[in-house]
Formats: structure tokens, sequence, C-alpha cells
């Protein structure tokens, strides 16, 4: 099969033009695209049709690739997803024509350039952002399954961001797949396969995503590794609700908050509807670090 790199320079279709990689995963290469008729920078994300040993896919792949598409494109018109252009297909790849985010995704934005810690309001509205997404993509019966900060990207200098990457996306409201997603992500359901459940199900396992994405955005790190009882830190914190306190340098409403979408049976996790009322009322997000609190020294005269 052709290299990611030889495709650079190809044209799609008169006008678009293939220019550099932005990123590379299992299902393919992501390149950015320049439209010279338009004068407009593109995304396109590449699905190829081979294997890495050029082994045609089998049907099972074939339909998540093509599952991922039809998902993608019917939540795509919300303004915190990233729209869905057009779709070319070429013998050895499916192009997918994607709006193009050139500040990157959420994860760099927290870490890299330190956009949004100790920054209680841009937190907010953020988080409401992606709120609304996922809320869009629930009602619509879309369940993404891979929500996390590099699944996020952003625009408008951070005060806008955009949901990405349907990849593990399902319409499946109860789900078997133990395991499906990123390890930090995932509710105790979804990681625990020897559960007494045969499967769970996928809008409080997204809520919970949301719930880690938040701690994130907030303190700049995971509240944990993932949520199983292997875990010191998860195993802390179903022990004591006010753990995290200890560690992180969240406010009490906050907190309160995480507690509500931090809830361990799924029936009892906090609803999308609720969250954003929460988070709409919630005054601040971050505190100064309650546990290093040392006896102050007495004043001298």
């Amino acid at each position: 099969p052709p290299t990611p790199e030889s495709r650079i320079g190809k044209y799609l279709g008169k006008s678009l033009q293939l220019k550099g990689i932005l990123g590379t995963g299992a299902y393919g290469v992501v390149y950015s695209a320049f439209d010279h008729c338009t004068q407009t920078w593109y995304a396109v994300k590449a699905l190829s049709k081979t294997n890495a040993n050029g082994e045609p896919l089998d049907r099972r792949q074939r339909e998540f690739q093509s599952r991922e598409i039809q998902l993608h494109y019917a939540a795509s018109a919300h303004p915190n997803i990233v729209s869905m252009l057009k779709i070319v297909d070429d013998p050895d790849c499916t192009y997918v024509v994607l709006e193009y985010c050139p500040e990157g995704d959420l994860f760099s934005n927290i870490t890299e350039r330190g956009r949004y810690v100790s920054n209680d309001r841009l937190v907010q509205q953020t988080f409401l952002q992606i709120l609304d997404a996922v809320e869009h993509c629930h009602r619509l019966g879309i369940y993404h399954r891979d929500l996390k900060p590099e699944n996020i990207l952003v625009s408008n200098s951070g005060n806008k961001v955009l949901l990405a990457d349907f990849g593990l996306a399902t319409t499946d409201s109860e789900s078997e797949d133990h395991g499906c997603g990123s390890t930090f992500y995932m509710s105790p359901e979804c990681l625990d396969q020897s559960s007494r459940k045969p499967s769970y199900r996928c809008a409080p396992n997204d809520i919970w995503s949301l719930g880690v994405i938040l701690v994130n955005l907030t303190c700049g790190r995971n509240p944990w590794k993932q949520a199983s009882a292997e875990d010191s830190t998860y195993k802390a914190f179903t022990r004591n609700p006010e753990f995290l306190k200890t560690i992180l340098p969240l406010s009490d409403e906050l907190n309160d908050i995480l507690g509500m979408i931090f809830a361990r049976n799924p029936e009892e996790r906090i609803t999308i509807g609720q969250l954003k009322y929460r988070i709409s009322q919630c005054s601040s997000f971050s505190a100064p670090l309650q546990a290093q609190q040392l006896p102050t020294p007495p004043q001298s005269p």
C-alpha cells in the first residue's frame, strides 16, 4: 500500500490538494489540505481500504469505517462538532473532508499552552460547549465512547471547542465491548470485564468520561489512571468522597459535582441535562490545595 507521505501533493478532485500530515492512527492518516479554488484549509481523514500488510479490510473493519462516517455525518450539524463536508472515494482510500482546526486538540491546549488551568470562566464555557455537543449526540441516539481531550479540537483562541473522531461511536444504548475507549476515561463498568453484568449502558459511560475531562480542564491532570480497585487513587476516592480535594485544587462546588459524575452505580450517575445545569450555576471550579495546610507560626510583635 502507498505510504502516508506519498499522498502529499495529491489532488482530490480539481482543486483540493493534500499538503501535510496532521496525525496518524490505527484507522489511517489525517492530512491538512488546501482548496486552491476557495483558498480554504481543510483536514482530510484518509481511511485506508487495506491493512498494513496490503490485505483488503475484512467486512467488520469496513463496517466500522462506514459507521464512523455515518454517525459523524449525522451529528455534524452542531456548532461544537467538527463539520464533515464531503467524502471522496478513491481505490485505496476513503477520504473524509472535515473542518480544519489549526489550534490543535484540547489535550495540547491544556498541557502545553496552559490555557485553561485556573481560568474558571474559560473552563466553564469550554465544558458547557462539550456538554452541548455530547447532549446533541445522545439526543440522536449516538454514543461517542471515546471522549477525551485528544478527541476535542480547539479554535478561536481556545474559546471554541469541537468534538471529533467518531471511530468508536455506536447507536447501541447498551454495549458488551468492555474496555472500549481509553483507559484513563473509562467508567468502572466499562473497564470491568469480570462484571456480573455482560453489558454496560453507553450514556452514563460517556458522562463518566466527561467528568475526567472536567478534572483535566480544571487541574491540568487526570484524577486517576483507571477507575478500578487496582488504582490506589481511585480506591481512596471510593472510600472518601473528599479525597480528590486533598490531591487536586478543586473547589467544594466542583468536588460535589464530581461526586455526582463519578457515582459508581451508573443508574445513580448524574444525567447530561442535570450536569449542564450544575455547571452553568457553578461559581468556582478551582481552589488552592487544602491538604498541605501547615499551622501558621504566631505573629511576632
